[in-house]
Protein backbone atom coordinates (compact mmCIF):
# COMPACT_ATOMS: atom_id res chain seq x y z
CA UNK A 1 0.00 0.00 0.00
CA UNK A 2 1.46 3.43 -0.81
CA UNK A 3 0.68 6.81 0.19
CA UNK A 4 -0.52 7.68 -2.89
CA UNK A 5 -3.44 5.77 -1.90
CA UNK A 6 -4.70 8.17 0.20
CA UNK A 7 -4.63 11.14 -2.16
CA UNK A 8 -7.99 13.37 -2.08
CA UNK A 9 -8.81 11.93 -5.40
CA UNK A 10 -8.32 8.42 -4.21
CA UNK A 11 -10.15 8.90 -1.59
CA UNK A 12 -13.10 10.91 -2.82
CA UNK A 13 -13.14 8.23 -5.26
CA UNK A 14 -14.03 5.65 -2.78
CA UNK A 15 -16.34 7.67 -0.86
CA UNK A 16 -18.42 8.27 -3.57
CA UNK A 17 -20.30 4.94 -3.84
CA UNK A 18 -20.86 5.02 0.73
CA UNK A 19 -22.32 8.67 -0.29
CA UNK A 20 -24.76 7.27 -2.74
CA UNK A 21 -25.36 4.44 -0.95
CA UNK A 22 -26.17 5.85 2.29
CA UNK A 23 -28.84 7.99 1.15
CA UNK A 24 -31.86 5.86 1.37
CA UNK A 25 -34.63 5.97 4.30
CA UNK A 26 -33.13 3.13 6.35
CA UNK A 27 -30.03 4.63 6.42
CA UNK A 28 -30.90 7.96 7.29
CA UNK A 29 -33.40 6.78 10.17
CA UNK A 30 -29.91 4.55 11.54
CA UNK A 31 -28.09 7.88 11.39
CA UNK A 32 -31.36 9.97 13.37
CA UNK A 33 -31.39 6.51 15.76
CA UNK A 34 -28.00 7.40 16.48
CA UNK A 35 -27.67 11.20 16.60
CA UNK A 36 -30.94 11.04 19.22
CA UNK A 37 -29.52 8.04 21.59
CA UNK A 38 -25.91 9.79 21.47
CA UNK A 39 -28.09 13.53 22.73
CA UNK A 40 -30.11 11.34 25.36
CA UNK A 41 -27.27 9.78 27.03
CA UNK A 42 -24.82 12.94 27.06
CA UNK A 43 -28.24 14.02 29.60
CA UNK A 44 -28.75 11.01 31.39
CA UNK A 45 -24.75 10.91 31.80
CA UNK A 46 -24.70 14.60 32.92
CA UNK A 47 -27.62 13.90 35.35
CA UNK A 48 -25.65 10.24 36.65
CA UNK A 49 -22.54 12.21 37.62
CA UNK A 50 -24.40 14.98 39.20
CA UNK A 51 -27.31 13.28 41.47
CA UNK A 52 -27.69 10.32 43.56
CA UNK A 53 -31.01 8.90 42.11
CA UNK A 54 -30.57 5.28 41.79
CA UNK A 55 -34.17 4.32 40.90
CA UNK A 56 -33.90 1.26 38.52
CA UNK A 57 -36.54 2.51 35.25
CA UNK A 58 -33.98 5.07 34.74
CA UNK A 59 -31.42 3.00 34.98
CA UNK A 60 -33.15 0.61 32.11
CA UNK A 61 -33.91 3.63 30.04
CA UNK A 62 -30.62 5.09 30.38
CA UNK A 63 -28.17 1.82 29.89
CA UNK A 64 -30.10 -0.68 28.42
CA UNK A 65 -32.61 1.01 26.17
CA UNK A 66 -30.58 3.59 25.20
CA UNK A 67 -27.72 1.37 23.93
CA UNK A 68 -29.67 -0.46 22.03
CA UNK A 69 -31.24 2.20 20.29
CA UNK A 70 -27.71 3.78 19.51
CA UNK A 71 -26.73 0.53 18.39
CA UNK A 72 -29.50 -0.38 16.63
CA UNK A 73 -29.36 2.86 14.53
CA UNK A 74 -25.67 2.23 13.68
CA UNK A 75 -26.39 -1.37 12.41
CA UNK A 76 -28.99 0.15 10.42
CA UNK A 77 -26.32 2.35 8.29
CA UNK A 78 -24.73 -0.70 6.56
CA UNK A 79 -28.32 -2.55 6.24
CA UNK A 80 -29.52 0.36 4.39
CA UNK A 81 -26.27 0.42 2.05
CA UNK A 82 -26.19 -3.41 1.44
CA UNK A 83 -30.31 -3.57 0.82
CA UNK A 84 -29.97 -0.60 -1.82
CA UNK A 85 -26.93 -2.05 -3.41
CA UNK A 86 -28.34 -5.65 -3.83
CA UNK A 87 -31.76 -3.71 -5.39
CA UNK A 88 -29.98 -1.52 -7.69
CA UNK A 89 -27.64 -4.29 -8.75
CA UNK A 90 -30.94 -7.04 -9.09
CA UNK A 91 -32.44 -4.19 -11.29
CA UNK A 92 -29.35 -3.05 -13.37
CA UNK A 93 -29.76 0.17 -12.08
CA UNK A 94 -26.11 0.58 -10.21
CA UNK A 95 -24.04 3.26 -11.34
CA UNK A 96 -20.70 1.67 -13.13
CA UNK A 97 -19.46 5.39 -12.33
CA UNK A 98 -20.61 7.95 -9.62
CA UNK A 99 -19.75 11.56 -9.58
CA UNK A 100 -16.49 12.33 -8.38
CA UNK A 101 -16.54 14.27 -5.33
CA UNK A 102 -14.69 17.52 -5.02
CA UNK A 103 -12.71 17.83 -1.86
CA UNK A 104 -11.71 21.64 -3.30
CA UNK A 105 -15.19 22.41 -2.10
CA UNK A 106 -15.50 23.70 1.64
CA UNK A 107 -18.97 22.77 2.02
CA UNK A 108 -17.85 18.96 1.42
CA UNK A 109 -14.64 19.30 3.22
CA UNK A 110 -16.66 20.59 6.52
CA UNK A 111 -19.23 17.62 5.38
CA UNK A 112 -16.52 15.37 6.05
CA UNK A 113 -15.32 16.75 8.99
CA UNK A 114 -18.39 16.39 10.70
CA UNK A 115 -19.03 12.51 9.84
CA UNK A 116 -15.23 11.97 11.00
CA UNK A 117 -15.91 14.03 14.24
CA UNK A 118 -19.47 12.00 15.01
CA UNK A 119 -17.82 8.67 14.41
CA UNK A 120 -15.74 9.50 16.95
CA UNK A 121 -18.15 10.94 19.34
CA UNK A 122 -20.13 8.05 18.56
CA UNK A 123 -17.23 5.80 19.71
CA UNK A 124 -16.59 7.46 22.84
CA UNK A 125 -20.39 7.31 23.59
CA UNK A 126 -20.42 3.78 22.41
CA UNK A 127 -17.98 2.75 25.03
CA UNK A 128 -19.26 4.39 27.64
CA UNK A 129 -23.12 2.86 26.60
CA UNK A 130 -21.30 -0.42 27.07
CA UNK A 131 -19.31 0.29 30.11
CA UNK A 132 -22.21 1.65 32.08
CA UNK A 133 -24.65 -1.10 30.63
CA UNK A 134 -22.36 -3.67 31.91
CA UNK A 135 -21.83 -1.89 35.25
CA UNK A 136 -25.44 -0.77 35.59
CA UNK A 137 -26.33 -4.92 34.79
CA UNK A 138 -23.29 -5.65 37.73
CA UNK A 139 -25.50 -3.18 40.33
CA UNK A 140 -27.46 -4.09 43.14
CA UNK A 141 -30.46 -1.43 41.91
CA UNK A 142 -30.44 -3.98 38.68
CA UNK A 143 -30.10 -7.14 40.41
CA UNK A 144 -32.48 -6.22 42.98
CA UNK A 145 -35.52 -3.96 42.14
CA UNK A 146 -35.46 -4.14 38.22
CA UNK A 147 -37.58 -7.39 38.17
CA UNK A 148 -39.97 -6.40 40.73
CA UNK A 149 -41.96 -9.41 41.99
CA UNK A 150 -39.57 -11.73 41.28
CA UNK A 151 -36.54 -10.10 43.06
CA UNK A 152 -38.71 -8.60 46.29
CA UNK A 153 -38.13 -11.32 48.59
CA UNK A 154 -34.55 -11.94 47.94
CA UNK A 155 -33.91 -8.36 47.96
CA UNK A 156 -35.82 -7.82 50.88
CA UNK A 157 -33.74 -10.52 52.64
CA UNK A 158 -30.82 -9.26 51.36
CA UNK A 159 -31.15 -5.62 52.75
CA UNK A 160 -31.80 -7.25 56.50
CA UNK A 161 -28.43 -9.40 55.95
CA UNK A 162 -24.94 -9.11 57.39
CA UNK A 163 -23.60 -8.63 53.32
CA UNK A 164 -25.89 -5.86 53.06
CA UNK A 165 -23.23 -3.75 51.59
CA UNK A 166 -21.72 -6.22 49.46
CA UNK A 167 -22.65 -5.97 45.60
CA UNK A 168 -24.60 -8.86 44.18
CA UNK A 169 -21.82 -9.90 41.92
CA UNK A 170 -19.38 -10.85 44.70
CA UNK A 171 -20.97 -13.49 45.74
CA UNK A 172 -22.81 -14.47 42.22
CA UNK A 173 -20.39 -14.24 39.93
CA UNK A 174 -17.31 -13.57 41.35
CA UNK A 175 -13.84 -12.41 39.58
CA UNK A 176 -12.92 -13.14 35.92
CA UNK A 177 -13.99 -13.52 32.29
CA UNK A 178 -15.30 -16.56 32.09
CA UNK A 179 -17.60 -16.30 35.20
CA UNK A 180 -19.18 -12.93 33.36
CA UNK A 181 -19.85 -14.08 30.69
CA UNK A 182 -21.78 -17.51 32.01
CA UNK A 183 -23.51 -14.92 34.31
CA UNK A 184 -24.47 -12.74 31.20
CA UNK A 185 -25.68 -15.93 29.44
CA UNK A 186 -27.62 -17.28 32.42
CA UNK A 187 -29.25 -14.24 32.56
CA UNK A 188 -30.81 -13.77 29.33
CA UNK A 189 -32.83 -17.25 29.88
CA UNK A 190 -33.90 -15.19 33.34
CA UNK A 191 -34.68 -12.42 31.44
CA UNK A 192 -36.79 -14.40 28.87
CA UNK A 193 -38.50 -16.13 31.67
CA UNK A 194 -39.76 -12.78 33.01
CA UNK A 195 -40.80 -10.93 29.98
CA UNK A 196 -42.98 -14.02 29.20
CA UNK A 197 -44.29 -14.93 32.69
CA UNK A 198 -42.90 -18.17 33.03
CA UNK A 199 -40.09 -18.43 36.24
CA UNK A 200 -40.77 -20.25 38.98
CA UNK A 201 -42.80 -19.47 42.46
CA UNK A 202 -41.02 -19.62 44.27
CA UNK A 203 -37.47 -19.20 42.97
CA UNK A 204 -36.04 -22.91 43.48
CA UNK A 205 -32.71 -22.95 45.00
CA UNK A 206 -29.78 -23.80 45.80
CA UNK A 207 -28.69 -21.78 42.35
CA UNK A 208 -27.12 -25.38 40.71
CA UNK A 209 -24.79 -22.92 38.58
CA UNK A 210 -23.52 -20.58 41.13
CA UNK A 211 -19.34 -20.64 40.95
CA UNK A 212 -17.98 -22.58 43.88
CA UNK A 213 -18.03 -21.03 47.04
CA UNK A 214 -14.15 -21.36 47.80
CA UNK A 215 -13.72 -18.91 45.02
CA UNK A 216 -16.42 -16.06 46.25
CA UNK A 217 -17.01 -16.36 50.20
CA UNK A 218 -13.06 -17.43 50.95
CA UNK A 219 -11.90 -13.83 49.28
CA UNK A 220 -13.42 -12.50 52.71
CA UNK A 221 -13.52 -16.02 54.90
CA UNK A 222 -10.05 -17.06 55.25
CA UNK A 223 -10.65 -20.92 56.23
CA UNK A 224 -7.15 -19.91 58.55
CA UNK A 225 -8.81 -16.89 59.99
CA UNK A 226 -12.25 -18.51 61.23
CA UNK A 227 -13.36 -16.98 64.26
CA UNK A 228 -12.27 -19.91 66.67
CA UNK A 229 -14.50 -20.94 69.44
CA UNK A 230 -17.42 -18.17 69.96
CA UNK A 231 -19.73 -17.88 72.85
CA UNK A 232 -23.50 -17.61 71.94
CA UNK A 233 -26.79 -16.87 73.91
CA UNK A 234 -29.84 -17.70 72.80
CA UNK A 235 -32.95 -16.04 74.20
CA UNK A 236 -36.18 -17.65 73.98
CA UNK A 237 -39.42 -16.11 75.19
CA UNK A 238 -42.04 -18.07 76.50
CA UNK A 239 -46.06 -17.00 75.33
CA UNK A 240 -47.22 -16.04 79.20
CA UNK A 241 -48.36 -12.86 79.86
CA UNK A 242 -44.85 -11.90 81.06
CA UNK A 243 -43.10 -13.22 78.15
CA UNK A 244 -40.34 -14.77 80.32
CA UNK A 245 -37.03 -15.10 79.23
CA UNK A 246 -34.65 -18.24 79.12
CA UNK A 247 -30.75 -18.30 78.14
CA UNK A 248 -29.07 -21.71 76.18
CA UNK A 249 -25.52 -20.71 76.65
CA UNK A 250 -23.55 -22.08 74.01
CA UNK A 251 -19.86 -22.15 73.37
CA UNK A 252 -19.48 -22.46 69.32
CA UNK A 253 -16.78 -24.63 68.19
CA UNK A 254 -16.34 -22.98 64.65
CA UNK A 255 -12.58 -23.61 64.29
CA UNK A 256 -9.86 -21.76 62.39
CA UNK A 257 -6.29 -20.94 64.33
CA UNK A 258 -6.69 -23.03 67.12
CA UNK A 259 -6.13 -27.04 66.78
CA UNK A 260 -9.12 -29.74 68.37
CA UNK A 261 -12.64 -30.25 67.07
CA UNK A 262 -14.44 -28.06 65.35
CA UNK A 263 -17.19 -27.08 62.87
CA UNK A 264 -15.14 -25.75 59.88
CA UNK A 265 -12.11 -28.34 60.78
CA UNK A 266 -13.94 -31.67 60.40
CA UNK A 267 -15.61 -30.54 57.30
CA UNK A 268 -13.11 -28.03 55.58
CA UNK A 269 -9.89 -29.13 57.15
CA UNK A 270 -6.34 -29.68 55.90
CA UNK A 271 -6.77 -32.84 53.66
CA UNK A 272 -10.50 -33.22 54.15
CA UNK A 273 -12.85 -33.89 51.00
CA UNK A 274 -16.26 -34.88 51.64
CA UNK A 275 -19.15 -35.66 48.89
CA UNK A 276 -22.29 -36.61 49.27
CA UNK A 277 -25.19 -37.53 46.87
CA UNK A 278 -28.83 -36.20 47.22
CA UNK A 279 -32.42 -37.22 45.92
CA UNK A 280 -34.17 -33.85 46.03
CA UNK A 281 -33.64 -30.86 44.47
CA UNK A 282 -32.80 -28.50 47.32
CA UNK A 283 -30.26 -31.06 49.04
CA UNK A 284 -31.95 -31.99 51.97
CA UNK A 285 -32.57 -35.52 51.61
CA UNK A 286 -28.76 -36.74 51.64
CA UNK A 287 -28.57 -40.91 51.37
CA UNK A 288 -24.84 -41.19 50.52
CA UNK A 289 -21.53 -39.54 51.86
CA UNK A 290 -18.02 -40.23 51.47
CA UNK A 291 -15.27 -39.03 53.68
CA UNK A 292 -11.55 -39.05 52.75
CA UNK A 293 -9.14 -37.40 54.01
CA UNK A 294 -5.82 -37.38 52.13
CA UNK A 295 -3.64 -36.48 54.99
CA UNK A 296 -4.37 -39.79 57.16
CA UNK A 297 -5.49 -41.95 53.99
CA UNK A 298 -9.05 -42.49 55.30
CA UNK A 299 -12.20 -42.75 53.19
CA UNK A 300 -15.40 -43.71 54.63
CA UNK A 301 -18.65 -44.34 52.57
CA UNK A 302 -21.88 -43.71 54.71
CA UNK A 303 -25.40 -45.15 53.57
CA UNK A 304 -29.31 -43.81 54.63
CA UNK A 305 -31.00 -46.72 55.76
CA UNK A 306 -32.57 -48.28 53.54
CA UNK A 307 -30.84 -46.78 50.26
CA UNK A 308 -31.57 -48.34 46.94
CA UNK A 309 -28.22 -49.06 45.25
CA UNK A 310 -29.38 -48.95 42.19
CA UNK A 311 -31.35 -45.65 42.42
CA UNK A 312 -27.91 -44.34 43.69
CA UNK A 313 -26.21 -44.68 41.21
CA UNK A 314 -28.44 -41.89 39.05
CA UNK A 315 -28.06 -39.30 41.60
CA UNK A 316 -26.07 -36.29 41.45
CA UNK A 317 -22.85 -36.43 43.56
CA UNK A 318 -21.57 -33.11 45.15
CA UNK A 319 -18.69 -31.95 46.92
CA UNK A 320 -19.22 -30.01 49.97
CA UNK A 321 -18.52 -26.47 50.19
CA UNK A 322 -19.33 -23.51 51.92
CA UNK A 323 -23.21 -23.16 50.83
CA UNK A 324 -24.01 -27.01 51.85
CA UNK A 325 -24.38 -25.52 55.28
CA UNK A 326 -24.33 -21.65 54.47
CA UNK A 327 -26.81 -22.10 52.17
CA UNK A 328 -29.11 -18.82 53.08
CA UNK A 329 -25.93 -16.91 53.87
CA UNK A 330 -27.75 -13.71 52.60
CA UNK A 331 -31.06 -14.33 51.38
CA UNK A 332 -32.12 -15.51 54.99
CA UNK A 333 -36.28 -15.98 55.77
CA UNK A 334 -36.93 -16.34 59.12
CA UNK A 335 -38.96 -18.61 61.02
CA UNK A 336 -41.80 -16.98 63.41
CA UNK A 337 -40.79 -17.97 66.73
CA UNK A 338 -37.20 -17.66 66.74
CA UNK A 339 -37.41 -14.13 64.88
CA UNK A 340 -39.80 -13.32 67.77
CA UNK A 341 -37.27 -14.11 70.32
CA UNK A 342 -34.75 -11.78 68.46
CA UNK A 343 -37.37 -9.08 68.03
CA UNK A 344 -37.93 -9.17 71.73
CA UNK A 345 -34.13 -9.27 72.75
CA UNK A 346 -33.00 -6.28 70.88
CA UNK A 347 -35.92 -4.56 72.33
CA UNK A 348 -37.88 -3.75 68.69
CA UNK A 349 -41.15 -5.34 70.37
CA UNK A 350 -40.99 -4.99 73.93
CA UNK A 351 -41.05 -7.50 76.46
CA UNK A 352 -42.72 -5.15 78.93
CA UNK A 353 -46.24 -5.55 77.03
CA UNK A 354 -47.87 -8.36 78.72
CA UNK A 355 -48.59 -11.18 75.76
CA UNK A 356 -46.17 -9.51 73.62
CA UNK A 357 -44.81 -12.53 72.08
CA UNK A 358 -48.11 -14.52 72.19
CA UNK A 359 -50.04 -11.80 70.13
CA UNK A 360 -47.19 -11.59 67.90
CA UNK A 361 -46.84 -15.12 66.85
CA UNK A 362 -50.75 -15.24 66.62
CA UNK A 363 -50.91 -12.14 63.89
CA UNK A 364 -47.86 -13.46 62.26
CA UNK A 365 -49.28 -17.05 61.38
CA UNK A 366 -52.76 -15.80 60.59
CA UNK A 367 -54.19 -16.33 57.19
CA UNK A 368 -54.58 -13.27 55.18
CA UNK A 369 -56.62 -12.53 51.58
CA UNK A 370 -53.80 -10.71 50.55
CA UNK A 371 -49.79 -9.59 51.63
CA UNK A 372 -51.57 -5.75 51.36
CA UNK A 373 -54.39 -7.14 53.91
CA UNK A 374 -51.70 -8.47 55.91
CA UNK A 375 -49.54 -5.27 56.32
CA UNK A 376 -52.38 -3.19 56.98
CA UNK A 377 -54.11 -5.52 59.94
CA UNK A 378 -51.12 -6.67 61.60
CA UNK A 379 -50.03 -3.10 62.89
CA UNK A 380 -53.65 -1.96 63.64
CA UNK A 381 -54.63 -5.25 65.03
CA UNK A 382 -51.99 -5.57 67.81
CA UNK A 383 -52.65 -2.11 68.86
CA UNK A 384 -55.61 -3.02 69.35
CA UNK A 385 -55.31 -5.54 71.25
CA UNK A 386 -53.79 -3.19 73.89
CA UNK A 387 -56.03 -0.55 73.50
CA UNK A 388 -59.27 -3.32 74.22
CA UNK A 389 -57.08 -5.65 76.53
CA UNK A 390 -54.82 -3.64 78.34
CA UNK A 391 -56.20 0.25 78.22
CA UNK A 392 -53.83 1.31 81.06
CA UNK A 393 -50.83 -0.29 79.67
CA UNK A 394 -51.59 1.15 76.43
CA UNK A 395 -52.36 4.81 77.49
CA UNK A 396 -48.80 4.67 79.16
CA UNK A 397 -47.06 3.50 76.71
CA UNK A 398 -48.92 4.14 73.71
CA UNK A 399 -45.59 4.97 71.17
CA UNK A 400 -44.09 1.60 72.82
CA UNK A 401 -47.35 -0.21 71.47
CA UNK A 402 -46.79 1.36 68.74
CA UNK A 403 -43.52 1.16 67.48
CA UNK A 404 -44.04 -2.65 68.61
CA UNK A 405 -46.41 -3.25 66.33
CA UNK A 406 -45.03 -1.43 63.49
CA UNK A 407 -41.77 -4.18 64.10
CA UNK A 408 -44.23 -7.21 63.90
CA UNK A 409 -45.80 -5.85 60.49
CA UNK A 410 -42.16 -5.52 59.54
CA UNK A 411 -40.87 -9.09 60.09
CA UNK A 412 -44.02 -10.03 58.33
CA UNK A 413 -43.26 -8.19 55.45
CA UNK A 414 -39.72 -9.36 55.01
CA UNK A 415 -41.03 -12.91 55.39
CA UNK A 416 -43.83 -13.61 53.51
CA UNK A 417 -44.90 -13.03 49.64
CA UNK A 418 -47.51 -14.52 48.49
CA UNK A 419 -46.85 -13.51 44.65
CA UNK A 420 -44.04 -15.75 44.87
CA UNK A 421 -45.42 -18.07 47.08
CA UNK A 422 -43.05 -17.98 49.94
CA UNK A 423 -44.65 -18.19 53.35
CA UNK A 424 -43.04 -19.04 56.71
CA UNK A 425 -40.58 -22.30 56.41
CA UNK A 426 -40.45 -22.12 52.51
CA UNK A 427 -36.57 -21.66 52.08
CA UNK A 428 -34.52 -23.98 54.90
CA UNK A 429 -31.73 -22.81 56.22
CA UNK A 430 -29.03 -25.50 57.21
CA UNK A 431 -27.26 -23.54 59.71
CA UNK A 432 -27.72 -25.67 63.12
CA UNK A 433 -30.72 -28.49 63.38
CA UNK A 434 -33.36 -26.58 65.90
CA UNK A 435 -35.83 -24.98 62.96
CA UNK A 436 -34.99 -27.61 59.82
CA UNK A 437 -32.84 -30.15 59.55
CA UNK A 438 -30.12 -28.86 58.67
CA UNK A 439 -26.85 -30.87 60.41
CA UNK A 440 -29.09 -33.77 61.11
CA UNK A 441 -29.58 -34.19 56.85
CA UNK A 442 -26.13 -35.96 57.28
CA UNK A 443 -25.16 -36.16 61.68
CA UNK A 444 -28.93 -38.53 62.25
CA UNK A 445 -26.99 -41.33 63.74
CA UNK A 446 -28.55 -43.29 60.71
CA UNK A 447 -25.72 -43.25 57.99
CA UNK A 448 -23.71 -46.19 58.60
CA UNK A 449 -20.37 -47.52 56.98
CA UNK A 450 -20.05 -51.13 56.30
CA UNK A 451 -18.44 -52.02 59.48
CA UNK A 452 -21.69 -50.34 61.10
CA UNK A 453 -20.27 -46.69 62.31
CA UNK A 454 -22.48 -43.98 62.13
CA UNK A 455 -21.64 -40.39 61.26
CA UNK A 456 -20.79 -38.83 64.60
CA UNK A 457 -23.62 -37.17 66.13
CA UNK A 458 -21.35 -35.90 69.33
CA UNK A 459 -22.72 -32.55 70.28
CA UNK A 460 -19.35 -31.25 71.54
CA UNK A 461 -17.63 -31.62 68.23
CA UNK A 462 -19.38 -28.24 67.73
CA UNK A 463 -20.01 -27.06 70.78
CA UNK A 464 -20.55 -27.40 74.36
CA UNK A 465 -23.85 -26.93 76.01
CA UNK A 466 -23.11 -24.55 78.80
CA UNK A 467 -26.91 -23.23 80.09
CA UNK A 468 -30.19 -24.58 78.71
CA UNK A 469 -33.14 -22.62 78.94
CA UNK A 470 -32.07 -21.08 82.24
CA UNK A 471 -33.66 -17.96 83.44
CA UNK A 472 -29.92 -16.51 84.93
CA UNK A 473 -27.70 -18.13 83.87
CA UNK A 474 -24.77 -18.58 86.55
CA UNK A 475 -21.91 -18.56 83.34
CA UNK A 476 -23.18 -15.45 82.44
CA UNK A 477 -22.89 -13.94 85.53
CA UNK A 478 -19.73 -15.99 85.87
CA UNK A 479 -18.52 -14.17 83.25
CA UNK A 480 -19.71 -10.23 84.16
CA UNK A 481 -22.20 -11.12 81.19
CA UNK A 482 -25.46 -10.44 82.97
CA UNK A 483 -27.13 -8.94 80.01
CA UNK A 484 -26.61 -12.15 77.80
CA UNK A 485 -23.73 -12.27 74.52
CA UNK A 486 -25.14 -12.41 71.18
Amino acid sequence: MHSSDFTPARLAGRLSPLVHLTNNWISLIGVILVTTAGILWLFVFFAEVTTETENPYIGIVAFLALPGVFFGGLGLIPVGAWLRFRGERHAGKYPLTFEKLNLQNPEFRRLLAFVGAATMANLLIGGQLVYHGVSYMDGVTFCGQTCHTVMEPEFAAYQNSPHSRVECVKCHIGPGASWFVRSKLSGVGQILAVTFNTYSRPIPTPVHNLRPARDTCEACHWPQKFEGTRLRVVPKYADDENNSLTKTVLLMHIGGGQGGPSIHGAHLGDGVVIRYAHSDESRQTIPWVEYANSLTGRKTTYLAPDTNAEALANLPVREMDCVDCHNRPTHTFDVPDRVLNQALSFGDISATLPFAKKKSLELLQASYASREEALAKIPAEFENYYKTSYPDVYGKDKALVRRSAETVGAIYARNIFPGMNITWGTYPNNIGHTDFTGCFRCHDDAHTSRDGKAITQDCGICHELLAMEEPEPKILTDLGLTNGAR
